[in-house]
């Protein structure tokens, strides 16, 4: 396997058993983050153990009930697609036994990270989940934080509690950059940045023509060495259901083609004793930061928002 397939998946090449993808700390070559997607047909059901990794599950379409072996179950309303809503989602810790079923089908992204704490089981209402709009211009993006980690110095009650495992969504209108400037968080330095093994995971949306007929886009991701672990080095185009893995390097710009939204879920854990995102932007391009005040955020954004109240 040359350096680019390495951490640059396509669809269907990472699939394993009944997951359509399977990232787990073995194949991937590091110690902490997984992530999953689960197909399930209508009246589907499928079951498996957690061992030693905390787990989310988020529906990417439909909706589903998990159930612990410890007495939790929880129903989760989903959503038609990532294109379309915040969705709710289950924590289920370590050491337990999980079973997902869904009546009408769908699919769903399992996010994991290795972990020593065993958390309670939680639902996650949608209507909680913080949509923040980041960058202006064309570096505007949605971020949803549905398992940010608190922000540095703050209070603790601004992101959803995990022992290691970092996971947000980030949707980017067409013909914009996101993860943009170029970041890291690959090295541990107290205070300035934690380090993060970071899994990408896409779905770009289709154009449809005058004709009617739906067209699928595609993206670009960029990963250039930062002189760390292994100097991982990608540039890769990117289609609905790939995956990049980052074990270290400036990440970004992630690219969507113009006429194709671009979604992406990011999964991150690492080794730090306390759960937190603190980068490092790229010196040659964190300038760009300085400018966005002086430009509006992108009109088309928010894709959409948080629920106002969760019906239950």
């Amino acid at each position: 396997m040359n350096a680019e397939s390495r951490f640059h998946r396509p669809a269907g090449t990472a699939a394993d058993g009944p997951y359509a993808l399977d990232i787990h700390p073995k194949n991937a070559g590091w110690g902490y983050s997984s992530l999953r997607v689960l197909e399930l047909p209508p009246g589907g059901h499928h079951s498996f153990p957690t061992g030693d990794s905390e787990w989310i599950v988020l529906p990417l379409s439909g909706g589903c009930t998990v159930a612990v072996d410890s007495g939790e179950e929880f129903a989760l309303t989903g959503r038609e697609s990532v294109f379309n809503g915040v969705t709710d989602f289950a924590y289920v810790p370590r050491d337990a036994h999980v079973g997902i079923a869904s009546e009408a089908g769908g699919r769903f992204a399992l996010t994991g990270a290795r972990c020593e704490r065993r958390l309670p089981a939680r639902y996650g209402p949608a209507s909680s989940v913080p949509v923040e709009l980041r960058g202006t211009g064309n570096c505007s993006r949605q971020v949803n934080n549905f398992a940010a980690a608190a922000p540095a110095g703050g209070d603790g009650d601004h992101g959803f509690e995990c022992d290691k495992l970092i996971a947000v969504e980030v949707l980017t209108p067409g013909g914009n950059w996101s993860s943009y400037p170029p970041h890291k968080h690959d090295e541990c330095r107290p205070g300035e940045e934690s380090e993060l093994e970071e899994i990408y995971y896409f779905e770009i949306a289709e154009a449809v023509g005058e004709d009617g007929t739906a067209r699928p886009g595609l993206g670009y991701q960029r990963v250039s060495p930062s002189g760390n672990g292994r100097d991982t080095d990608v540039l890769a185009e990117v289609r609905g259901g790939d995956v990049v893995l980052i074990p270290d390097g400036w990440h970004g710009p992630s690219i969507a083609a113009p006429g194709h939204d671009m979604y992406y879920l990011n999964v991150m854990a690492g080794p730090g004793e306390t759960r937190e995102w603190l980068i490092c932007d790229h010196p040659d391009h964190g300038w760009i930061r300085g400018t966005w005040p002086e430009q509006p955020v992108d009109p088309r954004l928010p894709l959409y928002s948080a629920p106002a109240g969760d019906p239950r």
